[in-house]
């Protein structure tokens, strides 16, 4: 049995917010979450906004919680903020009943989903030259 190296630092903090049960399944959830994935955090966010969708407020909120961790708990700075991983999980399901025809009943599924959002800073490298004609 080998220990691991104690002296490896890791140099990338995970700046990470996470939004349980928010009232939507994770079938809507994901095409949102894919397409704000790599998008700088004002992009994103204003993407969100100007959606249609109704649980885009709470995806914002949650983008928005994220970005405040990263400012008071690491010190980056927001303009360089991109979007690392979005991604979303089962909740709970609420089960209700609604009456039919006949005496009968239907199930109604309420599913819950839990949405986390993983923030990193993208540090602006020097401009390199890659040759010229002269």
């Amino acid at each position: 049995m080998s220990k691991k190296n104690k002296t490896e630092k890791k140099t990338d903090k995970i700046v990470r917010s996470i939004n349980n049960n928010i009232r939507s399944s994770v079938r809507k959830l994901n095409p949102i979450l894919k397409s704000i994935v790599g998008k700088k955090v004002d992009i994103a966010i204003r993407d969100l906004q100007f959606s249609e969708k109704r649980i885009t407020k709470d995806i914002r909120k949650t983008i928005s919680s994220a970005v405040a961790n990263a400012e008071n708990n690491f010190q980056y700075d927001i303009d360089n903020l991109i979007v690392k991983e979005a991604y979303c999980g089962k909740k709970i399901i609420m089960k209700r009943f609604r009456p039919r025809a006949k005496g009968r009943a239907a199930p109604i599924l309420k599913p819950y989903s839990s949405v986390t959002i993983i923030l990193s800073e993208v540090k602006k490298a020097k401009e390199m030259s890659h040759g010229s004609k002269s």
